[in-house]
């Protein structure tokens, strides 16, 4: 094969795909489960379908009065009928890579990879057979998963994120541990289905490496909504269970969470690697790469080692998505995988130097609400660039939605914004939001930051009203920014717009 790319998620498939329906390759993907990896199974995808789920029921529960609707007797969720309707989504998705892969030429094998050598990778299927296939060049796109930290009765009694999903019935009251991106998703999932909520944080509070303005907003509304944080636990020390169905958490702190149906462990996650770190309690143990058999460097926490251009130690050895611990989201191991493919097999000399950035990338918490962010939070940018180089915009409003709410103002969940900017032309380095439709509007915002937007860039583009996204170009005095622009043809002052070059 001209190349073998291991693991069929998000990142192996782009570049397996790119390799050959652009460039003719032959082309090996190897995979261990189902294809789409953690993104289309047990991550983004049913995890939207359940944000889904979930936003339909808050507004059932709480927005619909206020729009005089009104329904007669008790609104009830079939949880079941969600999953169901959730898992033949995702086969479906399935079967689209499977079916995409058969147009691309790509052949596709199922079992657990290890390494042979540099040039060879050992599969072994569902019923025990081995083969070997060879490869010229091999990418290592294994991905991720949870971990279980240690402590008594952990990994007998929880469940992961993964686990989340194999869940039959909603639990009356569930304990959800981790401060990240995940276990804010899911608490507000379970949340506003109808579970009590038990949110676990070691320190103060959740998304401690957000902007502090939209994590603190966000611990507000969890708190509103109803949510229960225990904060300062310093993790969870020992999961005991009643003899039954329930289970009882003994926190680092002291305090005892009892009765709860369902521990969900979202304290992180780990890379799917050998087992080469047998001191490590964390260590994944389920995956057997032998990386050792080809040289490729891994780091102290088992993360492979790559450069900027996805290149490992081993001249013909490649590696991209979460397995690399870079940034850890799905859109970003497709550009990789493309790029890489576009550097190994484009005849094209621009292409040599091919590779993707892993800056200014727009990014969403599936929250409730939602957040939307890019670029440097306001402490980070003030490490880089000296406090006295950095100007921040900040707006706090409540949304047109829920204007005609009968509510104390105070009491109506609120939308935040931030907006980081730097230097005199105040060019934009950081936009961090939080509030309803947060999620939609940062696309855009991210590839005016790509393009290097000033905050006079900003307020050249005229406010769609009304909207929430309008506040990102009216911040501040509107128009009085210092007139710079980031952009290659000047928009401000009611300059033309720039025209298309033609042949």
């Amino acid at each position: 094969f001209d190349l073998i790319c291991i693991g069929g998620g998000s990142g192996g498939i782009a570049c397996a795909k790119r390799s050959a329906i652009s460039y003719n390759k032959k082309v090996l993907c190897i995979e261990r489960s189902r294809l789409g990896g953690t993104c289309v199974n047990v991550g983004c995808v049913p995890k939207k379908v359940m944000w889904s789920a979930a936003h339909i029921a808050h507004t059932v529960k709480h927005d619909m009065e206020h729009y005089g609707f009104s329904t007669e007797g008790e609104v009830k969720l079939d949880f079941p009928k969600l999953k169901q309707a959730r898992d033949k989504y995702v086969k479906r998705l399935n079967g689209i890579y499977a079916s995409g892969f058969e147009k691309a030429g790509v052949q596709c094998v199922f079992g657990e990879a290890t390494f042979v050598d540099e040039h060879t990778v050992q599969v072994t299927d569902k019923d025990g057979q081995v083969t070997n296939y060879r490869g010229d060049k091999l990418l290592i796109a294994t991905g991720g998963r949870p971990h279980f930290p240690p402590g008594e009765g952990i990994e007998e009694y929880c469940i992961s994120s993964d686990g989340f999903f194999d869940l039959e019935e909603l639990p009356k009251v569930a304990v959800v541990v981790g401060a990240g991106y995940i276990a804010v998703e899911l608490a507000g999932v379970l949340n506003s289905l109808g579970s009590e909520t038990h949110l676990v944080v070691r320190k103060g509070r959740a998304l401690r490496e957000f902007d502090p303005m939209i994590s603190e907003a966000l611990d507000n509304e969890m708190v509103k909504a109803g949510i229960f944080i225990h904060r300062n636990t310093n993790g969870v020390a020992k999961v005991t269970s009643d003899g039954g169905d329930k289970k009882n958490v003994t926190l680092h702190s002291g305090d005892v969470i009892y009765n709860a149906d369902v521990v969900l462990m979202a304290a992180g996650r780990v890379p799917n690697t050998e087992d080469l770190c047998t001191d490590c309690e964390w260590a994944p143990n389920t995956e057997k790469l032998h990386l050792e058999k080809c040289g490729v460097k891994i780091t102290p926490r088992k993360y492979v080692v790559v450069d900027e251009y996805q290149n490992t130690n081993v001249e013909n050895i490649y590696a991209l998505g979460d397995v690399c611990g870079v940034v850890e989201l799905t859109p970003m191991a497709i550009a990789a995988g493309r790029r890489l493919a576009d550097r190994l097999f484009s005849s094209n000399p621009i292409q040599a130097t091919a590779k993707v950035s892993y800056e200014c990338v727009p990014t969403v918490v599936f929250s409730h609400p939602t957040i939307g962010t890019c670029g440097l939070t306001e402490p980070k940018a003030i490490e880089k660039y000296g406090k006295d180089n950095v100007k921040v915009y900040t707006s706090r409003f409540s949304d047109s939605h829920y204007g005609i709410f009968d509510v104390k103002p105070e009491d109506k969940p609120k939308t935040v914004m931030k907006l980081v900017c730097v230097g005199p032309d105040e060019k934009v380095v950081g936009i961090h939001v939080m509030g309803m439709g947060s999620d939609e509007m940062m696309q855009g915002f991210g590839v005016a930051m790509k393009m290097g937007a000033t905050k006079a860039d900003l307020d050249s583009c005229v406010a769609i009203h009304p909207t929430a996204s309008e506040e990102l170009v009216t911040m501040g005095t509107w128009g009085m920014s210092p007139q710079e622009s980031g952009a290659k043809v000047s928009p401000l002052n009611g300059a033309p717009a720039a025209e298309p070059r033609l042949n």
